[in-house]
């Protein structure tokens, strides 16, 4: 445990062998061009049941391009970027829960950690990776996506391509026009305050979300956006917050109905191959071609971070601004409606910390996936956090809690 990476040629010649035969091991990573034609069901519903085995969560987070219609984000032509170390690093990092003491190792272990880095100031202050994750692994973001979707609606009102937020949801996808979504707007679904009625949990075969699984695994082109023009309504739009993966679906619809062009080309023209990413990207694939906007998305951990800090520099790279400037300030404040959790709140498709006790979170926002994947983004602290898990379970309760683990560590680099 707490295993930093360095260029194997400064390691011991005994952990170099154990490198190479990590990674002769490893099958190597299908590309986008060889994925399967649909999505495999048998092992995606034991994914949501969470009846995988250890050893199965980290050989399918890190090769989901087996397991549905994929394509590449290409990362373009350019040199990989560097990011460069940090002066002062944490390894030696401690922190108390109530009267027991933990260490850096404890939360690897602990919470099944397969890749960790934390970067202060734009500098890596610590890099590790475990269960076989090298730096060139795609790991799978599940829910972490949908903050990279709702980014690409920034990048699209930039562009022009959306005219305003406030747009009704119909004038992209006539195909709701009659549907609970009648009178929904743009923001609405970013907020995921739409007011329709939907049931997210994974476990259960009849809920919403297992329903609109049961249509990706149909191979039916369409039959996701037909599933979601048969809900009904619940509560009127903007008034009600209700977590609905289905309606990060609609909102990569949006964007691509608004662009004219798949999300993974945009988002590669716009965003990955201006960042210096060290791998192209993989994205999921409705059964009409249309990106999975609420999951799907795999990257290598230095690259969700390199677009944390894209995040945190306002959506700017090299003096260019690819979203609205106010963007991620508008982003990042609570909806108002009612039904948010009580610690969290929700902006633009990112979770807001405002009511947490601890100080040290003010300002701070993260992407979150339901397996243990998390991009903690603090402006203040100048701190991105990126935390890719193999945890069993959707939605789990974490021996540490994620948040005392950020917490301690934004101390820690002060």
């Amino acid at each position: 445990m707490g295993r930093l990476w360095s260029p194997p040629m400064l390691r011991s010649a005994p952990a170099l062998l154990t490198i190479l035969a990590i990674a002769s091991a490893a099958p190597a990573q299908l590309s986008a061009a060889q994925s399967p034609t649909r999505l495999d069901g048998l092992t995606v519903r034991a994914m949501y049941e969470g009846a995988y085995k250890p050893d199965m969560v980290v050989a399918n987070f890190s090769h989901m391009e087996r397991l549905a219609p994929s394509v590449s984000v290409s990362r373009g032509t350019a040199p990989a970027g560097i990011l460069p170390q940090a002066a002062r690093r944490i390894t030696t990092l401690r922190f108390a829960l109530g009267a027991r003491s933990y260490d850096l190792n404890d939360y690897l272990a602990l919470n099944r950690v397969a890749g960790l880095i934390v970067l202060k100031d734009g500098k890596i202050a610590y890099e590790d990776y475990e269960l076989g994750a090298r730096p060139d692994t795609l790991w799978a973001s599940f829910s972490m996506a949908k903050s990279i979707t709702s980014t690409l609606v920034a990048v699209a009102l930039r562009d022009g391509y959306i005219k305003s937020l406030d747009d009704p949801v119909t004038r992209y996808l006539p195909a709701l026009r009659g549907s609970a979504y009648e009178g929904v707007s743009v923001r609405h679904l970013l907020q995921m305050s739409s007011g329709v009625a939907w049931n997210e949990v994974h476990a259960d075969p009849t809920s919403d979300r297992r329903r609109l699984l049961e249509a990706q695994i149909a191979g039916q082109p369409g039959a996701e956006l037909r599933y979601m023009a048969t809900l009904r309504r619940a509560a009127p739009p903007g008034t009600r917050w209700n977590y609905n993966t289905g309606e990060t679906y609609l909102v990569g619809d949006v964007v691509r109905a608004a662009v004219g062009r798949p999300l993974a080309a945009y988002l590669s023209e716009k965003i990955w191959s201006k960042l210096g990413m060290e791998r192209d990207a993989g994205w999921w694939l409705q059964t009409d071609g249309v990106e999975t906007g609420g999951g799907g998305f795999s990257a290598t951990l230095r690259d969700y971070a390199r677009f944390g800090l894209f995040v945190l520099d306002g959506g700017r790279i090299e003096g260019q601004q690819i979203v609205p400037g106010s963007w991620f300030a508008e982003a990042t404040i609570p909806a108002r409606s009612t039904g948010q959790p009580r610690d969290l709140a929700y902006g633009y498709q990112w979770w807001l910390y405002p009511h947490m006790a601890d100080p040290i979170h003010s300002g701070a926002f993260m992407a979150s996936g339901i397996f243990g994947q998390t991009m903690y983004l603090n402006p203040r602290e100048r701190l991105v956090i990126v935390v890719l898990s193999a945890r069993s379970k959707p939605v789990t309760t974490t021996v540490i809690p994620d948040s005392s683990f950020f917490a301690a560590v934004a101390r820690a680099l002060r």
